[in-house]
């Protein structure tokens, strides 16, 4: 149909009053996207119905719908309240002290410590309702007295009246009996740290002083007191003396112009914001740690100081550290082979030297041995010296090096290859099952059982089968001895190959597989030996099965338990690499092939110093979860065997052994170990911001 021109219009322009046409350039929604909305609206709507069903699910979903609406309704009425602070000022500091009296009446009433409290709704808001409005009303009354003079007398007089009700309102279970040492001690030392506070904020050192005074009171006359010693006398001093010295603190303060008020509008976001995290740390992190370190100080029911002879008694038990068998790691199987190859490395680091002018470089044939060699050699010291500190520690450098180098290397090799989501996917599954679940699953895997039984678990299963199988003499055998026979004379080929091309830093990879395929043919054959596996021969020849028991032989019972966290963090570490490896640009890995690099060189050379960043968060990362590991010991061993780790061992003394006192310094000690770690985090993002 023909446009009809208006008026002062061109023929076939349309007026300003006519619908614009549909936008035919955006796509429609995807039946997918339909789909999945659907879908997400169906689980909504089963768990909702499941609740009225399962009393779990409907307490969980409770939970969760109250924890929500509580943080988004105090978020949303701290910003309405500081709404009012430049306008409605009297309003504002009525709320605001209500607050606070509401907050003291759950503290009190909330744990019955006053009369009138007990059980139920209706019988346990009262006592916050009525700091609500005492509190509350004489913020109001101050809010409107700007003579310095009568706001002394009210504030003082207010705040003592508030302070006598509450010591009268206290049971008398709870009547302190006063400790003078202690509660001048605490107010004086607190009065002095608060003046100190004050002074270096360039602020009036007195005000500091009242406020340090009025904390140190209350912690010197409830505290450091003998609760239910006391009277209904006592209960008011220890409450009056706390209400003065507010009281005088307030005092102090005048109303501010609205000048001040909008200052203090303007800072109030920042603490809405920052104020609930802060308060979580406090309350969960600083704290404790806090009294932690106090607990440590003292014996096992934190009634008598010891100072420092918790964290000595550590360091001296034999069960935390023994060097005793120290020599024994010059003779151990894993020190003996590492040495020998970080002989190779050294071997090949001249040969490197002279042809690259670096022995050790990334990418370069010196790594791989030098790294192995370390690791091995780590293994033979970790084996002679024994204890809890040592088992830590054996698991720090191994977990930490196998989970981020197995997760590199798959990162790397099932970067855009066929299948790589399922790959992923597999490896990254054990990251769903607790450490508990996990734990258990290994444990039945470890599993040993008389010989004259079929083996339910599947390493010793695995492990006599090849026992069974090297041994034999029928078909099998034969194959998988071929099979042992042909691979070597494959790495020989290749050994051969590279001498000839004088490729001769790239001969260490297959050296090293040499040797170790040829000590599992001559083995295996019977060259040397009876055979490789699961098997005893007794003193009349006969071959009988034998089992392993990995979480009972010590010591490598441990390195049995860190497969457990390999297996689960790998696919931590896989993910994080992963995604960093595909953040490298592309301009620079398409520069280095123009430029004729080989794979290898194009990882060790633009990868991994791309990702070297990512690299140390993995391992600082796994740091921590490893120096804190707990569910794995006490679900496999309970620290029996020699498998003791910080974590278990700070539990069986604090919990088990009722001593809190070791418990606690064993508690603290795992907090210093991860400390540097987490400052090493937080100075490296700074740098990067």
């Amino acid at each position: 149909m023909d446009t009809i021109a208006s008026p002062g219009n061109k023929e076939g322009e349309t007026s300003g009053t006519d619908l614009a046409p549909p936008d035919l350039t955006r796509p429609p929604r995807p039946a997918k996207e339909y789909a999945l909305r659907i879908l997400a609206a169906l689980v909504v709507v089963g768990l909702i119905a499941w609740s009225f069903f399962e009393d779990k699910i409907q307490s969980t979903l409770i939970t969760v719908v109250v924890a929500v609406v509580a943080s988004a309704g105090l978020w949303i009425a701290a910003n309405l309240l500081f709404n009012q602070v430049r306008e409605r000022w009297r309003f504002f500091n009525a709320v605001a002290w209500g607050v606070v009296g509401f907050t003291l009446g759950i503290v009190l009433h909330g744990n019955m410590v006053t009369l009138g409290s007990g059980r139920g709704f209706l019988v346990w808001i009262v006592g916050p309702l009525v700091g609500f409005a005492v509190v509350g009303g004489l913020g109001f009354v101050l809010s409107g007295i700007d003579d310095l003079s009568r706001r002394r007398v009210v504030s003082l007089a207010g705040a003592t009246a508030i302070g006598v009700g509450i010591g009268l309102l206290i049971r008398s279970e709870y009547h302190p009996g006063l400790d003078p040492l202690a509660i001048v001690g605490y107010t004086a030392a607190l009065a002095g740290i608060g003046a100190a506070i004050n002074a270096l904020r360039s602020r009036p050192p007195v005000t500091g002083a009242l406020t340090g005074a009025a904390v140190g009171a209350v912690l010197g006359f409830w505290g450091g007191a003998d609760l239910g010693d006391g009277s209904i006398v006592t209960s008011v001093i220890a409450c009056a003396v706390p209400g003065v010295l507010v009281g005088l603190r307030l005092g102090m303060t005048s109303n501010p112009d609205h000048r001040a008020r909008t200052a203090l509008d303007t800072r109030s976001r920042a603490i809405i914001f920052v104020g609930p995290a802060i308060a979580f740390v406090l309350a969960m992190l600083v704290i404790p740690t806090i009294r932690t370190l106090y607990l440590s100080l003292f014996g096992p029911d934190s009634e008598e100081w010891l100072g420092i002879d918790n964290y000595t008694e550590i360091f001296t038990d034999r069960n935390s550290f023994d060097a005793s068998n120290w020599t024994n790691m010059f003779t151990s199987a894993p020190f003996l082979l590492g040495v020998t190859l970080l002989a190779i490395a050294v071997g090949t680091g001249l040969v490197m030297r002279q042809r690259t002018g670096r022995a050790v470089e990334l990418g370069n044939p010196t790594s791989f041995p030098l790294v192995v060699g370390v690791l091995l050699v780590s293994f033979g010291v970790f084996t002679a010296f024994r204890g809890t500190l040592i088992n830590n520690l054996w698991w720090v450098v191994t977990v930490t090096f196998v989970s981020t180098a197995m997760g590199l290397a798959v990162a790397v090799l099932a970067d855009n290859k066929g299948g790589e989501r399922v790959a992923k996917s597999l490896i990254f599954m054990p990251m769903a099952i607790s450490l508990v679940g996990a734990s258990i699953i290994w444990r039945f895997m470890y599993a040993a059982r008389d010989t004259s039984q079929e083996q339910t678990g599947v390493m010793n299963a695995l492990w006599i089968g090849l026992g069974r199988l090297s041994t034999g003499s029928g078909i099998p055998t034969l194959v998988a001895a071929a099979a042992l026979g042909l691979a070597l004379i494959g790495l020989f080929a290749l050994l051969a190959t590279r001498l000839v091309k004088r490729e001769y830093g790239r001969i260490v990879l297959p050296g090293i597989l040499i040797l170790l395929a040829g000590w599992l043919f001559i083995r295996f054959t019977g060259l040397i030996g009876a055979g490789v596996g699961g098997f005893t021969v007794d003193a009349e020849g006969k071959v009988s099965s034998e089992t392993i028991l990995f979480v009972q032989e010590t010591p490598y019972n441990n390195f049995w338990l860190m497969v457990i966290f390999i297996w689960i963090q790998t696919g931590f570490a896989m993910v994080i690499l992963s995604a960093a490896i595909k953040a490298v640009p592309t301009e620079l890995i398409e520069a280095a092939r123009i430029d004729g690099a080989t794979d290898s060189q194009v990882f060790w050379r633009i990868t991994l110093p791309q990702i070297a960043t990512t690299i140390g968060v993995v391992v600082t990362t796994l740091i921590v979860g490893v120096m804190k590991v707990y569910d794995i010991v006490k679900v496999v061993t309970n620290g029996q065997f020699g498998t003791q780790v910080l974590a278990n061992n700070m539990f069986q003394e604090a919990f088990t052994n009722s001593n809190k006192g070791r418990g606690a310094a064993l508690a603290m000690l795992i907090f210093l170990s991860v400390l540097p770690v987490m400052v090493y985090n937080i100075r490296r993002m700074q740098r990067e911001n």
